[in-house]
């Protein structure tokens, strides 16, 4: 409700390329809405200039909201946007938001933490600056964000930090969305098996014991197969499986 009200509300919307049109449809008609997303190795924007863009708009004596997808302060660069309008002297506000390493696990019948396999859980960037090595944090689960492009590496940081290749690791391309897809395997051979099943982004990695119950748990795709869940077209979208298990 907060963010609905704060949509309607904004006189300039700055937003990530992943805001579904449903939401920018909210604001007022004389709103102006810019796009600022960024794309791996292709940005709108550079960073400092979303900053600039800003605090720009912000001096005009205008309301704007900054529309991110997921949760603003994780991997989001809120924390330097929101510092930019600290250091300007601009007042702000941040609404949380449910980050994607949260909901698509949902969505996957992945649940992070289990009582009978971990009680923690880890959530990781796979893109690191100036090709930084990836930082393996000591947890039972650990699902990674923004890494399609790294997966090798990641793969490389966790068998390093002693993560056993019979591991099991899946993939979630499109969470939460109609044609969100799930591919599983083990950390032997993962890299291999998202090659063949050209695996594209938007996608996160989940990594540990919990991801044995996406058969069990996945109560989206079984949504989605079923004749009365349908897309706003009309259309029934089911979204694609794909498994490395032996008995599949």
């Amino acid at each position: 409700m907060k963010g609905y009200n704060l949509i309607s509300q904004a006189d300039v919307i700055l937003h990530d390329h992943l805001i579904p049109i449903e939401l920018l449809q909210l604001a007022k008609t004389q709103a102006e809405i810019i796009s600022v997303g960024k794309f791996a190795s292709q940005h709108t924007m550079l960073q400092d200039q979303i900053n600039e863009l800003l605090t720009q708009k912000a001096r005009e004596n205008k309301i704007v909201l900054r529309l991110k997808g997921g949760d603003p302060f994780l991997f989001g660069r809120g924390g330097e946007e929101a510092e930019a309008c600290f250091e300007a002297g601009i007042d702000f506000e941040v609404v949380p938001g449910v980050t994607s390493a949260i909901a698509t696990p949902s969505y996957a019948g992945i649940p992070p933490t289990h009582r009978d396999f971990t009680s923690n859980v880890a959530i990781v960037t796979g893109h690191r600056r100036d090709d930084k090595e990836l930082e393996i944090p000591n947890a039972g689960t650990i699902i990674f964000l923004m890494g399609v492009a790294n997966i090798q590496k990641i793969i490389n940081s966790l068998l390093k930090a002693n993560w056993s290749p019979k591991t099991k690791i899946a993939a979630v391309e499109n969470g939460t969305f109609y044609k969100q897809r799930v591919i599983t395997g083990t950390l032997e051979n993962f890299v291999e098996t998202i090659q063949k099943a050209n695996l594209g982004t938007p996608a996160i990695f989940i990594v540990g014991k919990v991801v044995e119950f996406h058969e069990k748990l996945n109560w989206f795709e079984k949504k989605t197969k079923n004749p009365c869940s349908r897309h706003s077209s009309g259309k029934i979208h089911t979204p694609r499986y794909y498994s490395t298990s032996a008995n599949r």
